[in-house]
Order: C-alpha cells, then sequence, then structure tokens
C-alpha cells in the first residue's frame, strides 16, 4: 500500500476563467440552465487538468470550478444542514465577502447523493494515466464556527452525540471518495489560524483560553473520528488556511499555541501556510510533524495572493532552514494557499498563476531532483 507523496503539490483551486464566471452570473439570473452551466464547467476543468499536467504537477484538482466557495458548497450538500443567509461578511482584512452561510436543520448525516461525487467522477475522467486526482472538501470542524452549530442541541441530547455524527458524516462521505477511486483528499481547515488568534488575544483571559482550549480538543476527536478505519493507500492532508478572498487574509500567529493538537492528527501531510512573517518561525513543524516518519509537512512558501515572483535562492534557503526540525524527504514546496478560495478569485492574471505553480515545480526538482 502506497501513499500519495509529491515535492511540489498545490493546495487546489485555481483562478476561474472568464467564461466560467459568465456562465455562473448566466445561471444565477435564469439565463442558463444546469446543462449550459455544467458545459462550460467541463471544458474548463479539463482544460485545467491539462495545463496542471503540463506545467508538471503529478496530483491534478479539478480547480473547485463547480462550486463558489471552498467550503460552504460542500457543507450545504450534507444532510442535516441548509444555506441562509447570515446578514454578515467574514472578516478579512480589507474586504467584504458575500453573506451566505450554513446551519444545521436536523441530526448531520452522510448524502450519498452530494454532488462533489459526480464532480470527482469528471475529474477522474479527465485526469491522464499516471497523474493522480485530487479532491479537495473542507474539514469537518468548519460547521463548529460562525454559528454554524448554534442549533445542535436542538437535535442532539448533548454536543458529544452531534460531534459523533459530524465524524460519521465525514468518515463516510471520504470513504465513498475512495470506492469511486479517489487515492489522495484533503481536508481544507481555518479552524487553527482561527485558535492561533484567539489563545494569542485572550491569553490573560483563562475562561476564554479554556473555551479555545475545547474547540480545539474537540477538533482532534472529530478529525481523528473521520479518519480512523479508512483504507492504507488513501491519502489524506489538510491544509491549514490563514483565509484567503481577494488577495486579504483572516488571521495571524504562528503555530506554537495549536502545534501540540496538530500533532495528534492523523492526518498523511500538513499544508502550512508560510509565506509572510505573520506565520511566525519553522520551530513548531517540530511538534507538528511528531516524529512520524510516514508524515509529510507541505511548507507553503510562494504566496497565491499576489504576482510577485519569489527568488529561487530565497526559497531553497527557507527548505534548507526547516529541515532543522523536519527532514528534509519529509518536506515538500506548495503556494500557501489556491489562487480563488471563492470565486472572486486573488488579484492577479492566469499567467502570473501559471508562473507561481511552474516556480513552485522548478525549485522542488532543484531540491528533490529524485522526484
Amino acid at each position: 500500500m502506497t501513499k500519495q507523496f509529491f515535492h511540489a503539490d498545490i493546495v487546489g483551486s485555481f483562478l476561474r476563467p472568464a467564461d466560467l464566471k459568465q456562465a455562473h452570473a448566466d445561471f444565477a439570473a435564469g439565463k442558463l440552465d444546469a446543462a449550459g452551466l455544467k458545459q462550460v464547467q467541463n471544458k474548463d476543468i479539463q482544460e485545467l487538468v491539462q495545463a496542471e499536467v503540463a506545467a508538471g504537477l503529478k496530483a491534478v484538482t479539478d480547480g473547485e470550478f463547480s462550486r463558489s466557495w471552498w467550503h460552504l458548497d460542500f457543507l450545504w450538500g450534507l444532510n442535516g444542514t441548509e444555506r441562509y443567509d447570515y446578514n454578515e461578511s467574514y472578516k478579512f482584512k480589507g474586504s467584504k465577502t458575500r453573506t451566505d452561510n450554513v446551519r444545521l436543520t436536523g441530526k448531520i448525516a452522510y448524502n450519498p447523493d452530494h454532488p462533489f461525487f459526480e464532480a470527482f467522477k469528471y475529474l477522474q475522467s479527465v485526469t491522464p494515466t499516471g497523474v493522480i486526482p485530487k479532491q479537495t472538501i473542507p474539514s469537518p470542524t468548519m460547521l463548529f464556527r460562525d454559528n454554524r452549530s448554534d442549533l445542535a442541541l436542538n437535535f442532539y441530547d448533548n454536543w458529544e452525540d452531534y460531534l459523533a455524527d459530524l465524524a460519521q458524516a465525514y468518515h463516510q462521505t471520504i470513504q465513498h471518495f475512495y470506492d469511486l477511486g479517489c487515492r489522495y483528499i484533503q481536508l481544507d481547515d481555518t479552524t487553527w489560524a482561527f485558535l492561533i488568534a484567539k489563545f494569542l488575544e485572550t491569553k490573560d483571559d483563562f475562561q476564554e483560553q479554556a473555551k479555545y482550549r475545547k474547540l480545539a480538543e474537540d477538533a482532534v476527536t472529530v478529525i481523528n473520528g473521520a479518519l480512523k478505519g479508512l483504507p492504507e493507500d488513501l491519502t489524506v492532508t489538510t491544509h491549514v488556511c490563514r483565509g484567503n478572498f481577494k488577495s486579504t487574509y483572516l488571521f495571524s500567529g504562528g503555530y506554537d499555541v495549536v502545534a501540540k493538537y496538530l500533532g495528534q492528527l492523523n492526518y498523511d501531510g500538513f499544508f502550512l501556510e508560510y509565506d509572510t512573517d505573520r506565520a511566525g518561525s519553522f520551530a513548531p513543524l517540530k511538534q507538528i510533524w511528531n516524529n512520524r516518519d510516514n508524515v509529510r509537512v507541505v511548507l507553503g512558501l510562494v504566496t497565491s495572493k499576489f504576482p510577485e515572483l519569489e527568488s529561487e535562492d530565497l526559497l531553497k534557503e527557507r527548505i534548507q532552514a526547516a529541515t532543522e526540525f523536519v527532514p528534509l524527504k519529509n518536506l515538500a514546496l506548495s503556494t500557501q494557499c489556491g489562487f480563488a478560495s471563492t470565486e472572486e478569485g486573488n488579484s492577479l492574471t492566469s499567467e502570473e498563476q501559471w508562473n507561481k505553480i511552474k516556480l513552485v515545480v522548478k525549485v522542488s526538482q532543484d531540491v528533490w531532483p529524485e522526484g
């Protein structure tokens, strides 16, 4: 049984082509039917996969072209949830999002007809032999925050039963992706960056610290519950995201305060954002990696937010610096996030996006010539 391990990797989302943005707008306005929208999506996904392969990537995604949000579209597809207007934007530094959100309508459960299954099947169908189709979904912890679980105790006798159902719904979902042929799945998660910010903000408030410690412990419980008993040849990684909307961000702070929790998670890999000084030092990597020879740490040293290209020499120096805490063979390189966590996309052009991907591949080939 083998895990998927690429020294050059991607977080997953890509800038939406102009025709796809127009198709989504026409669909929302009733000018285009679902079949017409899907035709445009499928064409653009096929072209994207071809571009990813041409850039030298060994694992490809569908760019998240069939969704509007990196997380909400998936959460809306679970049984026991619904879409609603939160009436508040997410508090990014310098920009406002749309006000969509998700809330519970009953007990949370696996949906065998989740639309993401069909999306994966299409991605798989256009992925060439020898290349891995990679599926991205939000972490189950994304149902903990922004009032998404406020109604849980309307449907459950206690919080622990809710967490158990959430873990089970995710376990069954991931297992079904595997049954469809998926061998590489990534769970994106802003919860840890949220906790970093909250731990730092409340460092002198014992009660608040206890509240956030409980959230972190619950996150470990649910994630490990979802991962327990999955097939050995399925690679499951996580991306610890600090927020990504029109090149803005949500959270700052080093990984020190959450490293012990990340080190307990039974993931095969951790995509960690390290593109700015806001991420702190590499020192927490030792505790996150936790001497697990089968675990990789993917350094997000190349920003996906801005077009300027990083220095190859500086990237190599930073990778070398990280080897003080994690062996070089357990390290990999990626952009710090995707290029379009929402359909609006970041502030760079398609050409600049691909220059970033090519930089990741080139530096990876130089640092890990064995592949």
